[in-house]
C-alpha cells in the first residue's frame, strides 16, 4: 500500500491527499489548498531542493555512497579520477575509458600565461588563497569562448574537464604566489594527486613526491568530492538554474564554502588541539565544553547522527601519513580527545561523533599545507562534484531559475492599504512628479528626451514608456500614500539606467 499524507487547511476546511516517496511529499500539496501558502523552513531543514542521483547518505546509520558505491570501497579500490568519472557519468570506467579520461585531464591541466601573469599577480602580496581562488575560477570562464555553450553535451564536457584539470594548477599558483615562490608548471607523468602535491612544493629539481603523501592526498580528494546537497552545492545549483556558465557558478560555489561556517572547519580543529596543548589539559577541557565555556570542534554533524565513515578512513590514513613525516604531536590530543568524549553520556546522547574535519587538518598539516590553504584543499576535488550536479541540473526538465519567497514580519493594520486604496490617492499629478525628478536628475536638458542621442547615450521611446509602468509598479508597492517618494524616484532611475543599458548594447552609437 502506497503512502500518503493528508494536509488540512483549517482556515478553509479544504484538505489534500498526497504520496510519499523516499520520506518525501511534493511542496505543490501547498498549492492546492492555497495557491500564495508557502513553507518558511530556515536552512532547508525539512526541504529538499531537488532530485539527486549522485550522492546518498544516511546520517543516522553512517553511510555515504558515490553513485550507489560505498565511500569505504571508494576509497579502497579507486582513484580520485575514476571517482570523479563516476560523480559525472555514473558508473566507473572501464580500463579504455579511464585511460583516455586520464590522458585528457593530464593534458588540460595547463593555464593561459594571462591568468597567471596579469590577473593572479595582481593581487596583493598577503591574499588569502581561497580568495584568489574563487576569483580566478570566475576569471577562467573568459579565457573560452564558449564557456556558455552549456546546451551543447561536446561544450559542455569541455568546460568539465578544464575545471577538474585546472583547479590544482590554480590552487598551487595562489599558494605559491602568496609565498613569494616561483609557478611551477604541471608535469604530465605525474598522476593528478603527485601532480598536484608537486606543483605546490617543487624547490629544485631533484625534488620528489612521496607516494605514500600523493596517495593520501588522492584519498582526502576522494572523501570531499561530493557530500549531497549542503551550502556549497545548493549555490552551485541556485546559480547554475539561471544558466550561467559552470565557471561562474563554480566560483560561487566556492564563494560559499570561503564562508567559515562552511569550509574552515578543520581549521577551527587545528586552532582548537594547539590551545589545548597537552592530553594533560583535555579532562578540563571537555569540562569547559560541557559547561558551555568552549566548543568541541570537529565533533557532531548537522547530516550525521553516528561516526562520519569519511572521518574513520582519514583516522586510518593518518597513521600512513606520519610515517612518513613523523608525528603530528596535536595527535594525540586528537585520539585522547576523541576517546574522551566518546565515553561520556553529555556528548553520547547528543550523538556527537568526529567528523570528517576532526582529523583532516592534521593530515593536511603534516602534507606541509599551512592552515589558510584548508579550504582550497576543500575546493579542488569539491568541483567534481559541484560540476556533477550542474550537469544533473541542467538535464532536469523541472528545473528553473530557483526562486525563494520572502516571509514578511506581519505589518500593523494601520500599514495594510489594498493596492486599489493606494492607486486612489497616488494620483496622476504625483506620478508626474515622479517622472520629472527621473528626467531632471538623468538628462539635464529634458527638451531633447525624444533625440537619439543625450551625451553620446542612446535612449528609446520604449524607456519612456517603461517609466511610467515601473512608477505604476513602486506606487501599487507602497504601503503609506504619506511616505515620501524618494524611494520611487531611485526605483525609476534605476530602471530607466538598466533600459538605457540594454539599449546602448543593442544600438552601437
Amino acid at each position: 500500500m502506497a503512502e500518503t499524507i493528508t494536509i488540512i487547511d483549517d482556515r478553509t476546511g479544504k484538505q489534500v491527499t498526497v504520496p510519499i516517496t523516499g520520506g518525501v511529499f511534493p511542496s505543490s500539496a501547498l498549492r492546492q489548498l492555497d495557491p500564495k501558502l508557502r513553507m518558511y523552513d530556515p536552512a532547508f531543514l525539512s526541504t529538499a531542493s531537488c532530485k539527486s542521483s549522485i550522492t546518498y547518505l544516511d546520517g543516522d546509520a553512517g553511510i555515504l555512497r558515490y553513485r550507489g558505491y560505498p565511500i569505504e570501497q571508494l576509497a579502497e579500490k579507486s582513484t580520485f579520477l575514476e571517482v570523479a568519472y563516476l560523480l559525472l557519468n555514473g558508473e566507473l570506467p572501464t580500463e579504455s575509458q579511464l585511460e583516455k579520461w586520464t590522458f585528457d585531464v593530464t593534458h588540460h591541466t595547463m593555464i593561459h600565461e594571462n591568468m597567471r601573469k596579469r590577473f593572479v599577480d595582481g593581487f596583493h602580496y598577503d591574499a588569502h588563497p581561497m580568495g584568489m581562488f574563487t576569483s580566478a575560477i570566475a576569471a577562467l570562464g573568459t579565457f573560452y569562448t564558449d564557456a556558455k555553450q552549456i546546451d551543447e553535451d561536446d561544450s559542455l564536457a569541455k568546460q568539465t574537464l578544464r575545471l577538474i584539470a585546472k583547479t590544482p594548477t590554480i590552487a598551487a599558483m595562489c599558494y605559491r604566489f602568496s609565498m613569494g615562490l616561483p609557478f611551477v608548471s604541471p608535469n604530465n607523468a605525474l598522476d593528478y594527486s603527485a601532480n598536484f602535491l608537486n606543483m605546490m612544493f617543487r624547490i629544485g629539481d631533484d625534488h620528489r613526491v612521496n607516494p605514500v603523501l600523493a596517495k593520501a592526498m588522492d584519498l582526502l580528494f576522494i572523501l570531499h568530492a561530493d557530500h549531497e546537497q549542503n551550502c556549497g552545492t545548493t549555490a552551485m545549483r541556485v546559480v547554475a538554474s539561471s544558466h550561467a556558465d559552470p565557471y561562474s557558478a563554480a566560483a560561487a560555489a566556492s564563494a560559499a564554502l570561503y564562508g567559515p561556517l562552511h569550509g574552515g572547519a578543520n581549521e577551527a580543529v587545528v586552532h582548537m588541539l594547539t590551545e589545548i596543548g597537552s592530553i594533560d589539559n583535555v579532562p578540563a577541557f571537555i569540562a569547559d565544553v560541557k559547561a558551555g565555556k568552549g566548543r568541541l570542534m570537529g565533533f557532531g554533524h548537522r547530516v550525521y547522527k553516528n561516526y562520519d565513515p569519511r572521518a574513520a578512513i582519514i583516522k586510518k590514513a593518518a597513521y600512513d601519513v606520519f610515517e612518513v613525516t613523523g608525528k603530528n604531536p596535536l595527535l594525540d590530543i586528537a585520539l585522547k580527545l576523541e576517546e574522551t568524549a566518546l565515553k561520556d553520556d553529555y556528548f553520547v546522547q547528543r550523538k556527537l561523533y568526529p567528523n570528517v574535519d576532526f582529523y583532516s587538518g592534521l593530515i593536511y598539516q603534516a602534507l606541509g599545507f599551512p592552515v589558510d590553504m584548508f579550504t582550497v584543499l576543500f575546493a579542488i576535488p569539491r568541483t567534481t562534484g559541484w560540476l556533477a550536479h550542474y550537469a544533473e541540473l541542467l538535464r532536469d526538465d523541472a528545473t528553473s531559475v530557483s526562486h525563494f519567497a520572502f516571509v514578511p514580519d506581519p505589518l500593523p493594520v494601520t500599514f495594510r492599504l489594498s493596492v486599489d486604496a493606494w492607486l486612489a490617492v497616488a494620483e496622476a499629478g504625483r506620478r508626474l512628479a515622479a517622472l520629472n525628478a527621473v528626467v531632471n536628475e538623468r538628462f539635464p536638458n529634458p527638451q531633447l528626451l525624444m533625440r537619439p542621442t543625450i551625451r553620446r547615450e542612446a535612449v528609446s521611446t520604449s524607456a519612456i514608456e517603461g517609466t511610467f509602468a515601473a512608477i505604476d509598479e513602486v506606487m501599487q508597492s507602497e504601503l503609506d500614500a504619506s511616505l515620501p517618494r524618494t524611494t520611487a524616484v531611485q526605483e525609476v532611475i534605476n530602471f530607466v539606467r538598466a533600459t538605457e543599458h540594454a539599449y546602448k548594447r543593442r544600438h552601437t552609437l
